[in-house]
This record gives C-alpha cells, sequence and structure tokens, in this order.
C-alpha cells in the first residue's frame, strides 16, 4: 500500500478545517461564551454522544475536570456515556433510544449546558437529550456534521461542514478543545499553565 492515503487524508482535513473556520468561528466563540457563563454561575456540562462521539464527549468532560492546560479548579462536568450500569439498565428498560434522554431529564437543569454530538445530525437518543435538556432550561450545544439536525433544534448547532464522519469528529475535537481554552481564559485565577 502506498503512502498517498496518509496525504489525501489530511489534505482534505485541511480543506474541511479551512471551510469550517470561516463558518464556525463566531458560532464556537458564542457557544464557548454560554459554558464559561453557565460553569461561572455554578452550572454543570451534561455532555452525550455515541461511538467515537461517546469517547470525545469523555475526554471534554476530562478536560473540564482535570485539565486542559491550566492546573486550576475542577469543574464540573459529566458524562453520560460513562457510567456501564446506567446505560445498560437505561438500554435494557428503556430502549437505546432513551439512553440520553433519561439522563438529561435527571441531571440537565437551568444554568447548566447540554453538549450533545451527533456527526449524522439523527442520532435519536442525542436529539431525545437535547430535547428534554432544552425544556429542562438548560443551553443546549449539537455539534454535528454539514445536514446539521434531522428534526429538533439547539441553541447553538454546531455544523462541520464535511459528510465524512472521520474528518467531522476530527473538527469536534478541534471545537472541544477551543471550548477548553475559552474556558482556561475565563478563569486564570486558578493556576499556572501545567
Amino acid at each position: 500500500m502506498s503512502s498517498n492515503y496518509v496525504a489525501e487524508h489530511f489534505n482534505e482535513n485541511l480543506r474541511v478545517v479551512e471551510k469550517s473556520v470561516a463558518a464556525l468561528a463566531e458560532p464556537v466563540s458564542d457557544a464557548s461564551n454560554a459554558l464559561v457563563a453557565a460553569l461561572r454561575d455554578g452550572g454543570k456540562l451534561v455532555c452525550f454522544g455515541n461511538g467515537g462521539s461517546a469517547s470525545q464527549a469523555s475526554h471534554m468532560v476530562g478536560e473540564l475536570i482535570g485539565r486542559f492546560k491550566s492546573n486550576r479548579r475542577p469543574l464540573p462536568a459529566v458524562a453520560l456515556g460513562s457510567d456501564p450500569a446506567a446505560v445498560t439498565c437505561i438500554a435494557n428498560d428503556f430502549g437505546y433510544d432513551a439512553l440520553f434522554e433519561r439522563q438529561a431529564e435527571a441531571l440537565a437543569r437551568k444554568g447548566d449546558v447540554a453538549l450533545g454530538l451527533t456527526t449524522s445530525g439523527r442520532s435519536e437518543n442525542v436529539l431525545r437529550a437535547l430535547a428534554v435538556a432544552k425544556k429542562n432550561g438548560a443551553v443546549t450545544i449539537a455539534l454535528c456534521g454539514e445536514k446539521g439536525l434531522a428534526r429538533g433544534d439547539a441553541d447553538f448547532v454546531l455544523s462541520v461542514p464535511s459528510a465524512q464522519t472521520a474528518h467531522i469528529q476530527e473538527v469536534h475535537l478541534m471545537i472541544l478543545h477551543t471550548m477548553c481554552i475559552a474556558v482556561e481564559d475565563a478563569f486564570p485565577e486558578d493556576g499556572k499553565k501545567a
């Protein structure tokens, strides 16, 4: 196998990143400001997604509870795919479509931020969780691909201009890290750079 696939993937990533910067710089900044405001006021982040997006949700929570770059205080965040007992109970008893919805109904409140990741924009369990979190008064942020959300809405819909799952997820991680930068800039008194 030749190494052309490496250059092809990286070059396509660069194209998607360039289009994302043009389309998403302001919306990502606005969503980041909403997250910062919630954390400053004592709210928490409730984060969820499936598969690779579940990993990214856990990654984001780790950055807030642990650290991104600064040794600041831990900030309240929870990844809804991380508790195997809750995940298997809800999936078994209520169905997989209710997985994040039931948890968001219990945990997402006014003053919180609910962040759902769905590369397709069609993940039923993510859509339902965003809807119940919004109903409960939480600020909602959706990270998705170029088609946006299949139904429903969120306060901030950050649609990566690509149909390729890998490139969407690559930019989603960049968006999450950008949010972490905004959070750490907002809490400068908490610590020094690691």
